[in-house]
């Protein structure tokens, strides 16, 4: 089993959508983060289990979409970091860049 870690950018990006989602409904906020947490968590066992991401095109790094979201993580041996959680409409080479993704 491994071990799953977010970075800080995937943590403000989180904090984020949550806030974002909290202005219509703090409820709602709560549970898509909770169920995008959900998701993460299964990464420890299966951490193949998103696809490669297809700009970046290297095994290790990889991605689950949940709704509209991208949640980027990289590989690395038995840990997966949480790179960062991106909506699916945003260019994600160039917010790699300008957030500095380490990817």
């Amino acid at each position: 089993m491994g071990e799953v870690y977010w970075s800080i950018t995937a943590r403000r990006n989180l904090q984020d959508i949550g806030d974002f989602i909290a202005q219509d409904s703090p409820f709602y906020a709560v549970d898509f983060v909770e169920r995008i947490l959900q998701q993460t968590d299964k990464l420890a066992d299966f951490p193949k289990i998103g696809r490669m991401v297809p700009e970046f095109q290297r095994e290790t790094i990889r991605e689950l979409i949940f709704h509209n979201y991208r949640i980027v993580y990289r590989v690395q041996g038995n840990r997966v970091i949480i790179v960062a959680v991106s909506h699916g409409s945003m260019d994600i080479r160039e917010r790699a860049k300008r957030e500095d993704w380490d990817v």
